[in-house]
């Protein structure tokens, strides 16, 4: 595990958006890994730019996501479809048919998710995963426990990322209680791991990834165990890391 303390969100974003392009140049039908959130925006604000410049060529790219709320539709504002289109799908030279999300109908969601595993592994494998974490170190929706998953699955959310998201809805009762995510398994399968991190909210989690022990009480500790995985976090993140 490599850690990168920068000074900044802005330097973060840089460094991260450049690992992305590093990968797409080593192999131009790179299958990338992509998560949500704020942490990530910048990243993919730098990409799209670097794009438009010529300077990356998503063309033959296909992207897995990493999860989505279950119940709100596509072209809900705070659906991850939504997002990923509005800060970067829409803006990069990309088909929608390189495109995977994993929203379904939850009638199915069992076979959606068997499914989303297995198109995963029909392209390759994930060769670069971004991922952000929570500030109880979940990552995904993979929230602590006494268990985790390791396969993509259905999660009901804990109270704790239930209110760090509601700022992004109208009102707490409006965030959904369930999201579809790739489980532990599917994320440590990628060849290559990007974590980012900004705040002084995340500065626990990072503690607890970086220098405490493997439990399913924090789930990002389990990116120890992975073979290569960086962590680009701001001196406010790492703050706790002696």
């Amino acid at each position: 595990m490599e850690l990168t303390i920068v000074d900044n969100y802005q330097e973060m974003s840089e460094r991260a958006a450049a690992l992305v392009v590093a990968a797409v140049e080593t192999k131009p039908a790179a299958v990338l890994g992509l998560a949500t959130g704020s942490t990530p925006e910048g990243m993919y604000a730098r990409l799209v730019k670097l794009s438009r410049e010529g300077k990356v060529d998503f063309s033959r790219v296909t992207t897995f996501n990493l999860d989505e709320y279950a119940g709100l539709a596509p072209e809900h504002e705070q659906s991850y479809f939504y997002y990923m289109h509005h800060h970067l799908f829409n803006l990069i030279n990309i088909g929608p048919e390189q495109i995977n999300m994993p929203g379904c109908d939850l009638e199915n969601v069992e076979q959606f998710c068997l499914e989303y595993d297995q198109r995963i592994a029909a392209a390759g494998g994930i060769d670069l995963q971004v991922l952000g974490i929570g500030g109880n170190g979940h990552i995904g929706f993979n929230e602590p426990g006494n268990q985790l998953r390791v396969s993509t699955h259905l999660v009901d959310l804990t109270e704790d990322t239930i209110l760090a998201n509601s700022r992004f809805f109208k009102a707490v009762e409006e965030v959904p209680r369930q999201a579809v995510t790739m489980g532990l398994g599917s994320i440590m399968l990628a060849g290559k791991i990007v974590l980012l991190a900004s705040g002084k909210a995340k500065a626990e989690a990072i503690a607890r990834t970086v220098c405490g022990l493997v439990t399913t009480e924090v789930p990002a500790s389990f990116l120890q165990l992975h073979r290569d995985v960086t962590i680009i976090a701001d001196r406010e993140a790492a703050a706790l890391i002696s």
